[in-house]
């Protein structure tokens, strides 16, 4: 099968490494002087050092060829966008000069201005005809790429698509499921990352394994109250991109969005913690996107009213977590 993966960051780097192994791979990157480097070092030195590229792996910053990678055998090809949010309906306009043949994308959040899930920012930009989907779950760049078992979802309204990304990414240690419920499986990514941030700052200020588990827990029914309202299944949020993904974002060392609350815990300033980081946190990006949704749709999300507050609002993380203590007593529920 013939793919293109366009974005040569971390995660898109990582997932061009397994699948060249047993396709035909390009990997597109926008700056020309790194991927002319990744090309001749067979390494991408400045997003995923330490990795090496297979020879297979064709590495370009010509858009037009990679794009056409795919277009010239429509029948047996794969197009996946590795860009953030914030870049994906810019990479989807550039895309419509083109007789693409699907749309994979990798991202997790809310585009910010217009708070759309990234389906929504395709079908702006490509409209609802083309074949399109979310690939996401629990997934570190830096395993996949060393090769450990992963398990991701596949979600789209369209089987045949579904069908194809099972045929081309599931082996090599990774594991593919598919799902029709494309809002759920969204809602699950983006929200993760705002309650990992709250988690960081808890382990931040030392206040254990308990509350750790209880953001979790209680995450996950935010997590969930949303995805319902906006039309997703409750299904969905006990699987891979929900819990599952909660669950690696909230406790491992390598998650972004975690050590952007371990730094406010330490009374980082937001723009250094964000600097220091060098890669994209997109909880930061979309909590305010987030707040601003669930208060439409009236839906219940204090830790991520939270989190919001102690990004933007100038609240201290110790108030963040007092108003949070300090919520009255209710039934355990959704």
């Amino acid at each position: 099968m013939k793919i293109t993966i366009l974005g040569a960051g971390a995660w898109g780097t990582a997932l061009a490494i397994p699948l060249a192994h047993k396709h035909q791979v390009t990997l597109w990157g926008r700056n020309a002087q790194a991927m002319q480097a990744a090309d001749r070092q067979r390494e991408n030195s400045l997003y995923l050092p330490g990795f090496p590229l297979p020879e297979g792996l064709a590495v370009t910053a010509d858009f037009d060829a990679a794009v056409r990678h795919v277009c010239d055998d429509p029948a047996d090809s794969l197009l996946i966008a590795a860009s953030s949010v914030s870049g994906l309906r810019e990479l989807a306009g550039q895309l419509r000069a083109y007789p693409i043949p699907n749309l994979v994308w990798l991202c997790k959040g809310l585009e910010e201005g217009t708070r759309l899930l990234p389906h929504q920012v395709v079908q702006e930009v490509l409209g609802p005809q083309l074949a399109a989907g979310a690939l996401s779950g629990p997934s570190f760049a830096q395993e996949v790429a060393r090769g450990l078992p992963c398990a991701l979802t596949i979600a789209g309204a369209d089987a045949a698509l579904c069908e194809r990304v099972v045929a081309a990414v599931h082996g090599n240690n990774i594991r593919i499921y598919s799902s029709d419920d494309l809002i759920g499986v969204e809602i699950g990514g983006a929200v993760k990352n705002i309650l990992a941030i709250a988690t960081g700052v808890a382990d931040g200020l030392a206040l254990g394994l308990n509350a750790r588990a209880a953001l979790i827990t209680r995450g996950l029914a935010e997590i969930t109250r949303l995805g319902v309202a906006l039309g997703g299944r409750v299904e969905t949020f006990m699987g891979l991109s929900g819990v599952g993904d909660l669950i690696l974002t909230c406790t491992g060392d390598l998650s972004r969005n975690r050590r952007v609350g371990l730094g406010l815990a330490q009374n980082k300033k937001l723009d250094d913690i964000v600097a220091e980081l060098g890669h994209v946190a997109e909880g930061v990006r979309c909590a305010q996107a987030v707040r601003a949704l669930a208060r439409e749709k009236g839906v219940e999300m204090p830790i991520t009213d939270a989190v919001a507050a102690a990004l933007f609002d100038g609240v201290s993380v110790q108030e963040m977590v007092a108003r949070l203590l300090a919520r009255d007593a209710r039934e355990e529920s959704l």
